[in-house]
């Protein structure tokens, strides 16, 4: 049996970048119950991509009586194209095989059991330069940090944070903002301020002008690639490519796209939306991988799950096993 709800997640603190503002994660949730067993998965519908709350729940929907009749999670592929409706179904029916084997989806996948903490980026959001200064200021015990940017002073803006964080590696997120004549301009900042990475700096449409651009920092497509399928297209564009389970579509075929990226010798970085521990949970079998991991989005929320991944010393530390693919453990608040 399908249920899928709307969950409602309030921010902390206001998430700014340069396509906007947000002050809670709108996500969907999927429960799959089968013979008394229970597996869950989150997905956070997005505009960018044309989704919304209600067009994932009704895709999602589509499947329900399949789901019930006994659908197996290797058919989604087929029945539903990538984007956050599969992710939440293919994350729910992971966790769900889980449960019925009695092992961790770790040992599903041939890893060690014990899932590793992290060095995970935390974001600065895009705000004025000295606001962003003063965000970056309590980050100052981290190794990794992103910093949001837009078109507008982004050498201000990536100054401020470096001022802040003499040591840190960072990486620039302008969210599609620039394009190439901006890119090219600000080159020597960025040698300057020692950027390890720049996320998805041209609209994903544009992107053919990276073709044989030689940047001082290393390119990584986000919004460019969301399966397999597209590295072909990133190659002499892009180093590196962004892995996130809300475009793949599930921890299934992320599990692909990683496969493919290391054998076409493109760089791995894990991401994820403003989103609860639920959703980056399976994440971290694809991030424990990576050369660059961003799993910072339950740490914008006021309350997380119970047993949710916290950042301490440095680290950020894996959600526990009760929340999701822990095998034989059982929820907190539910029957497995």
């Amino acid at each position: 049996m399908l249920n899928l709800a709307h969950v409602s997640h309030p921010l902390a603190t206001p998430f700014r970048i340069s396509r906007g503002v947000r002050t809670s994660a709108e996500v969907v949730e999927a429960t799959i119950r089968s013979n008394g067993f229970t597996g869950r998965g989150e997905s956070l519908p997005y505009a960018r991509y044309n989704e919304s709350v209600a067009s994932v729940l009704d895709e999602a929907n589509t499947l329900s009586r399949a789901i019930g009749d006994g659908f197996e999670r290797r058919q989604l592929r087929d029945l539903l194209p990538p984007g956050a409706a599969r992710n939440a179904l293919d994350c729910a029916l992971w966790d769900l095989e889980s449960r019925q084997a009695g092992v961790s989806v770790a040992a599903l996948l041939g890893q060690p059991e014990t899932l590793p903490p992290l060095i995970s980026a935390q974001t600065v959001g895009l705000d004025t330069p000295e606001r962003m200064a003063s965000a970056a200021r309590a980050l100052a015990h981290l190794d990794l940090v992103k910093i949001k940017v837009d078109a507008v002073d982004p050498a201000a803006q990536v100054r401020a944070v470096r001022s802040e964080l003499p040591n840190a590696r960072l990486i620039v997120d302008p969210n599609e903002s620039w394009n190439l004549e901006l890119l090219r301009s600000l080159q020597p900042v960025l040698a300057e301020t020692r950027i390890d990475l720049i996320e998805q700096p041209l609209p994903a449409g544009e992107d053919e002008a990276l073709s044989g651009f030689d940047s001082v920092a290393r390119l990584c497509a986000d919004e460019s690639c969301h399966v397999a399928s597209d590295l072909p297209r990133l190659q002499g564009r892009y180093q590196v490519i962004n892995i996130k389970l809300d475009k793949t579509g599930g921890l299934t075929t992320a599990l692909d796209l990683l496969g493919a990226a290391r054998a076409q010798g493109f760089g791995v970085m894990v991401g994820c939306m403003i989103s609860s521990s639920l959703a980056i949970a399976p994440a971290w079998h694809i991030a424990r991988h990576a050369e660059f991991v961003d799993l910072d989005g339950p740490l914008w929320l006021k309350h997380d799950h119970p047993g949710g991944a916290v950042m301490r010393d440095g680290l950020l530390q894996p959600p526990a096993a009760t929340l999701w693919g822990g095998g034989k453990h059982l929820y907190e608040t539910g029957s497995a």
